[in-house]
């Protein structure tokens, strides 16, 4: 039986990228509770196959337009923009992200319990789920930066001490995700390799790398292995649709240099038998924000069923 401190996927060690093989089901759930939460048949073995699914008009207009609302209203809320939880852009002023939202707003809150988000991660990942992070990603016009390639369980397991791949990622967009402004690329089948990462992680990484990431990224070697192998896609999607992705799906996004403002809520859910521990690389833990871990309790349903509304 492992211990708290085995390491299935060591990480920032030595002087040579590994490709390790997973040790961990892509679905954890069983294929009946997932059809009865809502997946399809032909989302979950595209899932299982490439580490990600699209559901377009999960949210209808109404309940775009409340989200809509109320990010613009964080962006240029005084307080949230000052809050330690607000990252902007790098040299730059521009809001980048603002983490934690599902604990700091009520609206957030009730899309990170809504059945269409909660109620599939948990089907998926076979348990009970908590948020392990939540944040919107705001790639403004002409000045949005971009996201380098990386694996969030590399970081959440390294930085936060996540033990295993039993966590996905769930993105509603906000703005159209186009070919031009910068939207979310996924290497399709990456999932399945865990790609170490080299030098070891800095004091207090986090307040560089949530603006530009620059350890716990794979080699540029290793990221143009995987794509001449396996491929590339980019998602292009309206606004009200979820990008679901494995924690081990490989990633990333251009810059956003056109007049066309790219924004996605993200949820992240963390089955609650793998919360997190002590993290596997640097000796200090990152702040509540960026990483639930005072504050770990299942996420329930939300009280009232009704549409989202501002």
């Amino acid at each position: 039986m492992l211990t708290a401190r085995d390491d299935l996927y060591p990480s920032r060690y030595g002087q040579q990228t590994q490709w390790l093989p997973r040790q961990d089901p892509v679905v954890h759930g069983a294929r009946e509770d997932l059809l009865a939460a809502g997946w399809r048949l032909t989302d979950i073995e595209a899932f299982e196959r490439d580490g990600f699914v699209v559901w377009n008009d999960v949210f209808d207009a109404s309940e775009i337009q409340a989200m809509q609302t109320d990010a613009l209203r964080m962006r240029t809320d005084a307080a949230c923009c000052a809050a330690e939880a607000a990252i902007t852009e790098p040299g730059g002023q521009a809001l980048r992200s603002l983490f934690q939202i599902h604990a700091s707003q009520a609206l957030w809150q009730r899309v990170a319990q809504d059945d269409r988000l909660r109620a599939r991660a948990q089907a998926l990942l076979g348990d009970q789920v908590y948020i392990h992070q939540s944040r919107l990603n705001y790639k403004p016009a002409f000045h949005g930066q971009a996201f380098d390639w990386h694996s969030d369980f590399e970081t959440w397991h390294t930085e936060d001490g996540m033990p295993r791949m039993r966590a996905v990622s769930m993105s509603v967009t906000l703005t159209a995700n186009h070919a031009q402004n910068g939207p979310l690329m996924l290497i399709p089948g990456s999932h399945r390799q865990y790609i170490t990462c080299l030098g070891e992680t800095p004091q207090d990484h986090f307040k560089q790398s949530l603006q530009r990431q620059t350890f716990g990224v794979p080699s540029a070697e290793a990221i143009a292995q995987m794509v001449e192998t396996l491929g590339l896609v980019t998602v292009e999607a309206a606004p009200g649709a979820v990008i679901v992705f494995d924690c081990n799906t490989l990633h990333g996004s251009n810059g956003n240099i056109t007049p066309w403002a790219r924004s996605n809520a993200f949820f992240v859910y963390n089955a609650m038998c793998n919360a997190v521990q002590d993290p596997y690389g640097p000796s200090a833990t990152r702040p509540e924000f960026v990483a639930s871990r005072a504050h770990i309790t299942p996420i329930q349903a939300p009280t009232d069923p009704a549409p989202i509304a501002a």
